[in-house]
């Protein structure tokens, strides 16, 4: 292959892997806040990590689970607590283990003390953690555990029937 094609290559491939990188939205502090506080339907926050071995095992029942909630509009937003040099890896590492990356952001944050009281003022920064959060009815309830199947399918329930967190 000639030079001008190693280049064009190189090229390409690097510019395919920033678009592929760009699909996955990097938040702040405050875009958390924001999507806690101002949620405007009932939702599930997981903050996760690609290294974190019982974050990755508990997504796809939570998907699974979600699929079942469709009419009711839950949205699932799994924050990426990755370190900023893998945020490139992301998205091939959700198209892996099909997660929906329409529903990963990556927190642009490193300091713990700043967004995990956002999530629980309790939370040490333990991962997996998820926040169950439904703004019109009061429910606010925060887990800082892997959560199995049936326990993610309990919490959802009372996301969508309880009026106010414990």
């Amino acid at each position: 292959m000639k030079l001008s094609k190693k280049i064009l290559l190189a090229f390409f491939l690097a510019v395919g892997s920033t678009v592929a990188a760009q699909q996955i939205p990097k938040w702040k502090l405050a875009d958390l806040r924001k999507a806690i506080e101002q949620s405007d339907r009932p939702t599930v926050v997981n903050f996760w990590a690609s290294f974190c071995k019982p974050c990755v095992a508990e997504i796809p029942g939570f998907q699974q689970e979600l699929k079942k909630w469709d009419s009711a509009g839950i949205r699932l937003v799994l924050v990426s607590l990755d370190l900023p040099d893998d945020y490139a890896k992301l998205p091939a590492f959700a198209k892996r283990f099909k997660f929906d990356t329409g529903s990963i952001v990556f927190l642009d944050e490193t300091n713990a003390d700043l967004f995990c009281p956002v999530a629980d003022p309790k939370w040490s920064g333990a991962i997996p953690a998820t926040l169950f959060i439904n703004n019109k009815t009061g429910y606010w309830h925060f887990v800082e555990d892997p959560l199995k199947k049936e326990d993610f399918a309990a919490e959802i329930r009372k996301l969508m029937t309880e009026k106010k967190a414990d």
